[in-house]
């Protein structure tokens, strides 16, 4: 299908980026990669009057080191995530990660920022933020907020973000050593995920398993309580509210998040 039509602002800078939003309102959506909000458009889910492209705004894009922390501009493209030493070493499994993003085009012009802010409960990295327990930067009228994981995801493609604001970063935790897995079961390699869970240093998180990405939080408590692996994977499910279409039902996702915990746990990286 053909989007409806619409008009195209260039940001040149992020306080720029905020006088636009500030002037067209709930009418404004932002634009960096588009591989998120276009696909949208083209079946008029979204309908935004003015689209705003952030993709030349230089500051929001980058990787840096600051404190036990490393921040990654909302813009940086998911190759650029993926191919970053900084990023293999300090926090492997988000790079592993945005390496499942989509296939080759779609990480080259997808970002990071987008793939948050656009919320899909199915989506990789919204559930390996959320397994890392790391927070999104918000920029808007009133200056800089910063908001964790748990709280960013407010329901299928939903967040804490208003129509005046901005996600400007990612931080996460470094974390070279710690333990990690990541799992995600997909008919194509480019699918999203029927059901994905990523596993870091007792934290497990869960993709397509509610309207969120979820804290599989029996296993984690499982896991401190000194369980097993396999113990604490056949938790997995408890507290989850999967959804059902050709793909799985209920009971079929349910089974997977079991199966695919336990591997995540051990330390897989499928």
């Amino acid at each position: 299908m053909i989007p409806a039509s619409f008009d195209y602002e260039v940001a040149e800078t992020t306080a720029h980026a905020l006088a636009l939003l500030a002037e067209h309102g709930e009418d404004a959506k932002l634009l960096a990669g588009g591989h998120s909000l276009l696909p949208m458009m083209k079946v008029r889910l979204a309908q935004p009057a003015v689209l705003i492209d952030i993709a030349r705004v230089t500051e929001l894009s980058g990787i840096r080191v600051e404190g036990a922390e490393l921040v990654i501009g909302a813009t940086t493209r998911h190759a650029d995530v993926a191919g970053s030493d900084l990023v293999k070493t300090e926090t492997p499994i988000l790079a592993h990660a945005a390496g499942q993003v989509g296939d080759p085009q779609i990480r080259h012009r997808g970002t990071i920022g987008g793939s948050l802010a656009h919320a899909d409960p199915a989506a990789d990295l919204p559930m390996t933020l959320l397994a890392l327990g790391g927070s999104v930067e918000i920029t808007g009228p009133s200056g800089v907020r910063v908001v964790g994981a748990d709280d960013f995801f407010t329901g299928p493609f939903e967040s804490v973000l208003a129509t005046d604001e901005l996600l400007s970063a990612v931080r996460v935790p470094r974390g070279g050593l710690v333990p990690w897995g990541y799992q995600k079961f997909v008919r194509r390699a480019n699918d999203w995920a029927i059901v994905g869970v990523a596993a870091y240093d007792g934290r497990v998180a869960l993709a397509s398993m509610g309207g969120t990405p979820l804290r599989a939080l029996a296993t984690e408590q499982a896991l401190a309580s000194g369980a097993s692996a396999q113990e604490a994977a056949r938790l997995a499910a408890e507290g989850t509210s999967p959804g059902y279409d050709f793909h799985a039902d209920v009971d079929y996702r349910k089974h997977l998040a079991r199966v695919l915990t336990r591997r995540a746990l051990e330390g897989e990286a499928g």
